[in-house]
């Protein structure tokens, strides 16, 4: 048994080295790495001399491939062993299932074995019509006799034409099923609805005058090619199926389709044939069309999901990724007008100092701003961007622009950010924030997060479930599990990417790390707690539970400042400390001079530290820490304001141009927030003066933008905008 699965890996390894057009060996030794359970971000980063470089997304492609191979291998020992049970399996046929690899393919073999109800076709078994099936079926002089005999039956009249129509029509069903389970048959029919099918929709009778179908009104009468539907059309139009607004169709020409069918069963211009002929129309209706029709539907959707996953991945990474303010101390509101707006003080750590509520434009309110404002020492604001965020970002500019007090403090510099509130409201109801806050309602808690996110999104957007965060188009129409999984990833690679300082890293953003998890990401907490600040990696290892193998994956993601070894405050893995090492005692200096010193650096000769196990790959990676080490990837933050003569769509007009946030992006555009509380849409044709496929070519998210107006729909709440020309 084992022989056979080290024969399949093999054979695997050919498979996913064609499709992906990477070599056997790279996939191999990828392989390998995954079954001694080594994560991507790790493999990725610290093991390119195995890979040959793989990146992360060439490795989780591997591993997507992989788990496919395995799969298939499975499916297929299940309908070996069934065919097998019906005493059906012959050499030859063991041997085009082994040989398999499609899974479409596999299906179509095991089709005419697959345990089913019982179809017309059982049926006229069971009377005995499968011998002249048979004979029609050939078409030859068999099949004409059949034919003559029939014929005179019919012509008799009275039961015995009775039984004769019987037969025919027994015999019909037989051969449709035939036609329905033939290979050719079925994957002409696949290329058929591949190249020509339709999609065509249909309103549901009495539903297109409900207000809630107005905004499925686009798709009431859809008729286009369904191999040129947009991923976001194509989600938009099943979630008005789902909701019961819509019906939807999706076939080709059926003339065509008949026609390929022809080519395939019609032998002559017989009688035999005529029978043949019908059951061939019969099998197309009946059991071909609806069948392919289901897997071209499926086909589509996963198609559309993949391609609506990949947007909201890409929109998370940028996310979480965006620039953090870093360690300051932020006064941070969470905007509202009848209950006023929530006002927290937090650490330059993140710790909550102190918490009240003002309301909007009062003298009281922005005279508390200032007091708070000077008390706590605040070098930043952050002012969510929800309902009321232009008004308290107004008070809170006022507040600070205010000298009459001829106060210094009040009037000194402190910078004002408007920051995402998406899914704010989902963490201040959830576990983690009790947790962190049990004595505080939901609506400190929300303010906190916000001015958390000021100071670094990623750590405090890990604490949210990315469907919460609002980057998605369509997610709750795509395929949950795929999208859970690919979002995860995401969040791992980020903060693998970025790294963690193990002293302050919170439990929940140390889950992410390679090779931790919940449990290990808590023990790391707890020992901190107990023990303190970690002086050093290799202190690690004192962790319940941390295990070399754990600590080989999880150390170089892992920060420590203050350690004896300036090493440990950046990515060189502690597998290479000796390299370094030994290059700073080949240049006469401690590893600190090597750090600092760029002219120690540019006299190291890396060929002089190449073996086996270390390639040039991980000596140049080792050579960019040294000279940036613990360096944060992620871009410095700006500070930035909307437009102060712009509050509500009213105030636009056409032509304007404006400064602007992009919110969300999508296949179609980008949408864009100019203040106004409704974000405007930026369509692809508006992006650039080159024909483009991807916004992100252009625009990333949480990016400052200037854009232009160039419509505006009151009555709808619609805005146009384009950055083109401004």
């Amino acid at each position: 048994m084992q022989n056979f699965h080290y024969f399949c890996t093999v054979e695997y390894f050919g498979l996913i080295s064609s499709k992906l057009n990477i070599a056997v060996k790279q996939v191999a030794a990828t392989v390998a790495l995954l079954n001694e359970n080594a994560t991507i971000p790790f493999i990725a980063r610290y093991r390119k001399e195995k890979t040959g470089s793989l990146d992360e997304v060439q490795i989780a492609a591997i591993a997507e491939e992989y788990h496919r191979c395995l799969e298939i291998d499975d499916r297929k020992s299940t309908i070996l062993k069934t065919i097998e049970e019906q005493g059906k399996l012959t050499d030859e046929l063991r041997m085009r299932i082994e040989q398999c690899w499609d899974a479409t393919e596999l299906e179509d073999i095991y089709l005419p074995y697959k345990p089913h109800r019982k179809t017309r076709a059982d049926v006229a078994r069971e009377q005995g019509h499968e011998p002249l099936a048979q004979a029609l079926f050939a078409q030859r002089r068999e099949g004409d006799e059949a034919m003559r005999r029939i014929g005179e039956k019919l012509k008799a009249k009275g039961e015995e034409a009775k039984k004769a129509e019987e037969a025919l029509q027994g015999a019909r069903d037989i051969m449709a099923e035939w036609i329905s389970q033939d290979e050719q048959a079925r994957n002409g029919m696949r290329r058929e609805f591949s190249y020509s099918a339709m999609i065509t929709t249909k309103v549901v009778k009495g539903k297109a005058d409900e207000a809630e179908a107005q905004k499925y009104k686009d798709y009431f009468a859809i008729n286009e090619p369904l191999r040129r539907i947009s991923s976001h059309r194509l989600l938009a139009i099943r979630r008005a199926e789902a909701e019961g607004y819509i019906r939807v169709y999706i076939s080709p020409d059926s003339e065509k389709a008949l026609d390929k069918l022809a080519r395939l069963f019609l032998k002559n211009n017989s009688d035999a044939a005529y029978q043949v002929e019908l059951a061939m129309e019969d099998s197309y209706k009946r059991l071909l069309k609806p069948a392919i029709e289901t897997e071209a539907a499926a086909a589509s959707k996963e198609k559309a999901d993949t391609e609506a996953i990949r947007v909201f991945a890409d929109n998370l990474r940028q996310l979480l990724l965006e620039s953090p303010l870093g360690q300051k101390r932020v006064l941070a509101v969470d905007p509202g007008f009848r209950t006023g707006c929530k006002v927290v003080v937090l650490s330059a750590q993140g710790d909550l100092l102190h918490h009240t509520v003002v309301m909007l434009n009062n003298k009281q309110s922005i005279e508390t701003l200032q007091r708070l404002v000077h008390q706590y020492q605040i070098e930043a604001i952050a002012i969510g961007n929800g309902t009321a965020s232009r008004e308290a970002e107004q008070m809170v500019r006022v507040a600070l622009g205010d000298k009459a007090r001829g106060d210094e403090a009040i009037r000194r510099e402190v910078q004002v950010f408007v920051v995402s509130e998406s899914g704010a409201s989902v963490y201040s109801a959830s576990k983690i924030a009790r947790e962190e806050f049990p004595n505080e309602d939901v609506t400190v808690r929300g303010a906190v997060s916000i001015g958390r996110r000021l100071m670094d999104p990623l750590a405090e957007l890990v604490k949210i479930d990315p469907k919460s965060i609002g980057v998605g188009q369509y997610q709750h129409d795509v395929n949950q599990t795929r999208l859970a999984e690919s979002l995860q990833q995401t969040v791992e690679s980020v903060v693998n990417h970025v790294g963690v300082d193990v002293n302050t890293a919170s439990k929940h953003i140390l889950t992410y790390i390679s090779g931790l998890g919940p449990t290990l990401a808590q023990n790391i907490v707890n020992y901190r707690s107990e023990n303190g600040p970690f002086k050093s990696r290799k202190e690690l290892l004192k962790v319940p539970k941390m295990g070399a193998k754990t600590y080989e994956q999880a150390a170089g993601f892992l920060r420590v400042t203050n350690s004896d070894m300036p090493l440990d405050n950046s990515a060189v893995h502690p597998e290479s400390y000796a390299i370094v090492e030994r290059m700073a005692k080949d240049m006469g200096c401690k590893v600190s001079d090597l750090m600092s010193e760029k002219s120690l650096r540019e006299k190291i000769d890396l060929k002089k530290y190449v073996t086996e196990q270390v390639g040039m790959p991980t000596l140049k990676d080792i050579m960019q820490e040294l000279e940036k080490p613990s360096r944060d990837p992620r871009e410095q933050i700006e500070e930035w304001h909307f437009d102060e003569s712009v509050h509500t769509i009213d105030d636009l007009q056409v032509g304007m141009v404006l400064p602007g946030i992009i919110t969300n992006i999508s296949n179609f555009g980008a949408f864009c927030d100019v203040g106004v509380h409704k974000d405007g849409l930026i369509h692809i044709s508006e992006m650039a003066n080159r024909r483009i496929s991807n916004p992100n070519e252009v625009v990333s998210l949480h990016q400052h933008v200037r854009v232009r107006v160039v419509d505006i729909d009151r009555a709808r709440g619609r805005i146009q905008l384009s950055l083109k020309r401004v």
